[in-house]
């Protein structure tokens, strides 16, 4: 029986926050191929394509902080195809369509058939909460898309709408259902752990992977925003809640995957789904961190938990050069931090709230 997930090596461990000055370990030439300072190749954009949704989950869109970026200021889909084409070009192979909702946004699927055909893509995902995911899984298919990440925080249809703001959990139910029927694999549904607001679902989620397919993501609850409602005794560890898990039975640890991400792989013995615990804070992936994040009104993101962006939206309707672009992506490359503050400071990632920035 596993008890524990097995610690990082001593140097992630004892990570302290940024260095404001990194060495350089190197040459400023190879920078080129999006590899930052510390030797961490960027392989990987998330694309929020809106900071518009359909639910009202409270620590992703906080009332306080619902400031929406003008229509003239979010991206252009042809602006985002460019963009993108300069990241895949840099070695970026794997994207990823978020939002806010991206599935309110009209033509999603045109965008993502044209994010296939650009020359080097290996991977397309997409991150919904599911309630528009049963119409548009057809169209979404034909356009080449077959992984999808769910959010869903609650198995508890009366929970789930508080939770999100109104969200009916039967619809998000129905998108799960469409999606598999119609052959998306695999399905990842993502689940924030709060302590004491859903962490009596735990077991309930866990069942989820022996009777599905399905992969089931625990996340823990993140700092986010200057009005983040993140406190300390919402915190649930990773390790914690993988020691509840232990009336189930035995759990197996898988063997890293890159297609998973930082996830901490495991299954039940001959279940059909698995589950993987994501722990930005309890067990940071800083050192092995290999994305980039590119906001609905252009700014580019190094770390999820650090305020600085890249103004790409500027340059570019400014008529910047491609050269100019790609200095940009290599900028942002070299901005990324040793890790994150929040990993040891609890501290909010300046004033975007989750959806603000792309989730």
């Amino acid at each position: 029986m596993l008890h524990h997930l097995p610690h990082r090596s001593e140097e992630s461990q004892g990570c302290q926050g940024p260095d404001p000055s990194p060495p350089p370990y190197l040459p400023r030439e190879r920078l080129a191929t999006v590899i930052d300072t510390l030797a961490r190749e960027i392989t990987y954009l998330r694309i929020s394509i809106t900071d518009r949704c359909n639910l009202r989950c409270f620590y992703c869109a906080p009332v306080q902080e619902m400031v929406k970026v003008t229509h003239a200021d979010i991206l252009r889909y042809e602006e985002f195809l460019h963009l993108a084409e300069i990241a895949v070009s840099l070695g970026m192979r794997k994207l990823r369509v978020t939002g806010g909702e991206p599935l309110i946004r009209k033509g999603v699927a045109d965008f993502v058939a044209a994010l296939h055909r650009l020359p080097g893509v290996a991977e397309v995902c997409l991150t919904t909460n599911g309630i528009l995911l049963a119409e548009q899984a057809p169209a979404l298919w034909s356009a080449g898309l077959r992984r999808l990440n769910i959010s869903l925080d609650s198995l508890n249809p009366d929970r789930y709408r508080r939770l999100t703001g109104g969200g009916d959990y039967h619809r998000v139910w129905e998108g799960i259902h469409a999606a598999a029927d119609q052959g998306f694999h695999p399905l990842k549904l993502n689940c924030v752990i709060l302590r004491g607001v859903n962490d009596d679902e735990l077991l309930d989620f866990a069942r989820l992977s022996r009777e599905h397919p399905y992969h089931i993501r625990f996340i823990e609850f993140m700092p986010l925003g200057s009005a983040s409602p993140w406190r300390r005794d919402y915190f649930l560890p990773s390790a914690e809640i993988l020691a509840r898990l232990a009336p189930l039975g035995p759990l197996e640890e898988l063997p890293p995957d890159p297609a998973a991400g930082p996830a901490r792989r495991f299954r039940f013995p001959g279940a059909p789904g698995e589950i993987g615990f994501i722990s930005p804070l309890s067990q940071h992936f800083c050192g092995t961190c290999n994305r980039l994040r590119l906001t609905a009104d252009g700014r580019l993101r190094p770390c999820l938990l650090d305020r600085r962006e890249i103004d790409l939206k500027g340059a570019l309707r400014r008529g910047a050069s491609r050269q100019e672009l790609v200095a940009l992506f290599q900028e942002a490359a070299r901005a990324k931090p040793v890790c994150h503050p929040a990993a040891v400071q609890d501290l909010a990632a300046g004033p975007r709230p989750m959806m603000g920035i792309g989730g």
